[in-house]
């Protein structure tokens, strides 16, 4: 903005610049809430968040045995570019890859004992660079979570839907967040049980 612009009117135009900026900034901070009624609409919401990822984001999520964390991140694999067939729990091996538009790291803490065993798997060297890391059981590990990250907590309402809360921890994780919320749309219809993901 040029110095020479009256006082007042720089005022004003600062005002009606930021404000719808600092609105949308915590708003896309605020949990997002929706409800999955079966496998595919956990599924879809993964390729939304696949889709809107840029390199270097980590998901952190939480929740019980059966609950679609796999099923989520099969279908970031596919946002991403990656083949969706080959994802599968990395329960045994506590890492596994794919390669999209943008490296991920699937990893499965289920099994971890301790911090210093997951460290000595040399976790942290993926937390840097573009490789987006996606945690089931994030909580064993939690003290070495990056500070910005997405946290998705999945739990079961039916024996078919979850609920499931997405929260931005970080300037890079909400704005990611802040995008999939504004492009997310419940999924194709496929089937009598695909009646879309809703919001709450």
């Amino acid at each position: 903005m040029r110095s020479s612009e009256p006082k007042r009117l720089n005022v004003t135009k600062s005002v009606k610049a930021t404000e719808p900026a600092a609105r949308r900034r915590a708003a896309s901070s605020l949990p997002w809430q929706l409800t999955s009624a079966s496998h595919q609409q956990t599924d879809w919401l993964g390729q939304v968040l696949g889709r809107t990822l840029r390199g270097g984001e980590t998901i952190a999520l939480y929740g019980p045995l059966g609950a679609g964390k796999t099923a989520l991140v099969r279908g970031i694999a596919q946002g991403l570019g990656a083949s969706p067939t080959a994802v599968t729990s990395p329960t045994f091996v506590v890492i596994h890859e794919y390669q999209g538009r943008l490296p991920l790291a699937h990893m499965d803490w289920y099994r971890i004992r301790s911090l210093r065993e997951l460290e000595s798997t040399g976790v942290m060297e993926y937390f840097s660079g573009q490789t987006v890391t996606a945690i089931e059981w994030a909580d064993k590990g939690f003290a070495l979570l990056p500070q910005d990250r997405i946290e998705v907590t999945l739990s079961h309402r039916t024996a078919q839907s979850r609920l499931i809360q997405l929260n931005a921890t970080g300037p890079t994780s909400e704005d990611v967040l802040a995008r999939a919320r504004r492009t997310h749309q419940a999924p194709p219809r496929q089937g009598s049980d695909k009646k879309g993901t809703t919001r709450s």
